[in-house]
């Protein structure tokens, strides 16, 4: 395995000294590394992987240097539009370093949302004409010195992008040491039991990818009620709350609610001002809020820094709320059960889950066409 800070010297030595992307579990080691050695402005955990090209464009455009940009593979796809459009050497030709987790690699047990990003990963950047290099748990570090000292080379040499695809268990543990805080007293699991506790019947669930969705898959397992009622997003983060405005803009005999949480939410914060402004008046969307990219390692988010309770307001929500206690939770569950129009619920929560936390066992097929039966 490689150590983190040995990855991390040879960047700097390399003169990388701008980091910026979204959270991967397959990158935590390392991007954990750079938050506790890298200052706050060199390093920045973007809303989304586009956002990220383009902070390292403006890092570029400001200081003549190479940005590092991490990622997991999936997040290739917001990627794309500002790596082409902008970055290509057909229109600014801007010089960058991808760090990409690949998740799905062919031959390796993965969960169903990466297999196929998986497989075409290489595919993609090869489309892209965006050279890279594999790096695993077998690259040594005079192997990795000489393929980060020549990733570092083609970029300045062609003022381009280059690749480093990161293998599953690649990096050796790292624990971080700079952690979120926050004092909240009920887990995003507890948030959940409350929620589906005060649903009645025949409502309907939209929960966000990562660990929200297995969370709420195994309640309905303990409560022993099957899972045609939600669907889990298991994948796709930030569209939950729009296949669930989707969903309930045609269901308008069927209240609907959306499980979010604040790292989704804010990667296309967008869609809050999209469901705030059509007519849509049975839709609850509660965003289950502890600061933090729990699924992928803990890593900040601004979740807690900003007021969501407060854009929402702002950008149109019918009803708005925001709770961290169970008295209040339930306060406002049952005033929204009853409430015609666009409602929003923030609950403040601690970071944090089981580590003994189960995964579906059915495939997403299997979900969507129960559901799709349960709709009907």
């Amino acid at each position: 395995m490689i150590d983190p800070s040995s990855f991390y010297k040879i960047l700097i030595k390399n003169k990388i000294t701008f980091f910026s992307g979204i959270p991967d579990s397959l990158l935590k080691n390392i991007t954990a590394y750079i938050s506790d050695n890298t200052k706050p402005n060199n390093h920045i955990i973007a809303a989304n992987e586009g956002n990220s090209i383009a902070l390292g464009i403006g890092y570029h455009l400001a200081t003549n240097k190479i940005p590092l940009i991490y990622m997991q593979n999936s997040g290739l796809g917001n990627a794309v539009n500002p790596l082409l459009s902008l970055a290509d050497k057909q229109v600014y030709s801007i010089p960058m370093l991808l760090m990409i987790g690949w998740r799905g690699e062919p031959k390796t047990k993965d969960e169903p949302q990466h297999i196929k990003q998986g497989r075409v990963t290489l595919n993609l950047l090869e489309t892209m004409k965006i050279p890279y290099q594999i790096i695993s748990s077998d690259t040594n570090n005079l192997k990795l010195e000489k393929y980060l000292k020549n990733a570092v080379q083609k970029c300045k040499k062609n003022n381009s992008t280059f690749a480093l695809i990161i293998k599953k268990n690649t990096f050796s543990n790292y624990k971080i040491k700079k952690k979120e805080q926050n004092f909240f007293p009920l887990s995003r699991e507890d948030a959940i039991k409350l929620i589906i506790n005060k649903l009645n019947k025949n409502e309907i669930v939209i929960s966000t990818t990562g660990v929200t969705s297995r969370e709420l898959y195994e309640y309905r397992n303990e409560l022993k009620q099957g899972h045609k009622k939600d669907f889990l997003t298991v994948g796709g983060m930030g569209h939950a709350n729009q296949i669930a405005l989707g969903i309930a803009l045609q269901k308008k005999n069927r209240k609907i609610y959306c499980l979010d949480g604040d790292g989704s939410l804010i990667m296309h914060m967008g869609s809050m001002g999209i469901n705030a402004n059509v007519n849509c008046n049975n839709y609850v969307h509660i965003v289950l809020n502890n600061g933090v990219h729990d699924s992928v390692g803990g890593q900040k988010t601004i979740g807690l820094k900003i007021n969501l309770s407060q854009i929402a307001k702002a950008v149109g929500y019918d009803y708005v709320y925001s709770a961290d206690s169970k008295k209040k939770i339930n306060k406002y569950l049952k005033i929204l059960s009853k409430k015609k129009g666009m409602c929003f619920l923030e609950i403040k929560i601690k970071k944090g889950f089981r580590k003994n936390l189960s995964r579906p066992k059915e495939k997403p097929k299997e979900n969507k066409i129960e559901f799709m039966k349960y709709m009907k």
